[in-house]
């Protein structure tokens, strides 16, 4: 079975407008990067309590906790950073989430020693309480093609991974090449996709990314988190320097969420998947 999340800030700012478009378009997991314009590494533990009552109101779980650990230059302070993971990790359990996606350092290529060990202290201070860090490849960090994902895979113990297509293709990735080292070794999925050759990001199965073929090599349950970035969101200055370019255009951060949705859910239809009140089964 197959399970649709996604995150649900690339809708709207407020959690009031995240929920209802989680629920327009049946999407029952969340991964949460911020509330409000604020990231969920900068919520306070009130702040997470009381947001954590709303969603458990709403019938929505947090599915990961979309944080932005490791995307820093490989120089930042260790100790400060370490701090933050701390805190990241006390926010995960507040909300009941065992999840959290995090990144392997800018300007790090050839500091693969520090960055196996700064991983493998962010991996026990989650491992400690129950909680597990999952690497998302990221244009510019350490881990952003499928060789330097593997030295990750062999040197870091208890790291997890996700895998993002159209993070591969913009960085250069043969993904026929991902796929076959990748897919048996990955934790679970985001859902965007991009035109290799202008760089346009589209609705998953119009670009590059090799989504139906995917989707179909997927074995298992697996969790699949829809990440449009179909149109510019409220706090995407903030998560990624470079220009978005797109090929649709759309009217609202709510449109553009739903054609994300509708993209996944095409792609999965054509695999063979229908949608079911627990999921997408073949």
């Amino acid at each position: 079975m197959l399970q649709l999340c996604a995150f649900a800030d690339e809708a709207g700012k407020s959690l009031d407008v995240q929920i209802a478009a989680m629920k327009r378009n049946h999407i029952p997991y969340l991964e949460l990067r911020s509330i409000d314009g604020k990231n969920v590494a900068a919520f306070t533990e009130e702040e997470a309590a009381a947001y954590a009552e709303k969603l458990a109101e709403a019938g929505i779980k947090v599915w990961s906790i979309g944080s932005p650990l490791g995307k820093v230059d490989i120089t930042a302070d260790l100790e400060e950073h370490m701090d933050k993971t701390r805190h990241v990790v006390k926010i995960a359990k507040i909300f009941g989430c065992d999840k959290i996606r995090m990144f392997s350092f800018f300007k790090a290529y050839e500091e693969e020693e520090k960055v196996v060990e700064y991983l493998k202290k962010m991996v026990a201070i989650g491992e400690a309480e129950g909680v597990h860090m999952y690497h998302e490849n990221e244009k510019d960090i350490y881990g952003d093609v499928s060789e330097r994902v593997e030295v990750l895979i062999d040197r870091v113990p208890g790291l997890r991974f996700i895998y993002d297509p159209a993070n591969f293709i913009q960085c250069g990735q043969d993904m026929k090449k991902a796929m076959d080292t990748l897919l048996p070794k990955i934790g679970y999925f985001h859902i965007k996709d991009v035109i290799r050759e202008t760089g346009e990001l589209v609705p998953a199965g119009e670009g590059d990314g090799l989504l139906p073929e995917l989707v179909s090599r997927i074995e298992g349950d697996a969790t699949l988190t829809i990440e449009p970035h179909l149109k510019v969101f409220s706090g995407y200055g903030a998560i990624d320097n470079t220009e978005m370019k797109n090929k649709h255009v759309y009217n609202t951060n709510e449109e553009s969420f739903d054609a994300a949705c509708n993209g996944i859910k095409s792609v999965l239809i054509g695999a063979g998947y229908r949608e079911t009140a627990e999921g997408w089964v073949k």
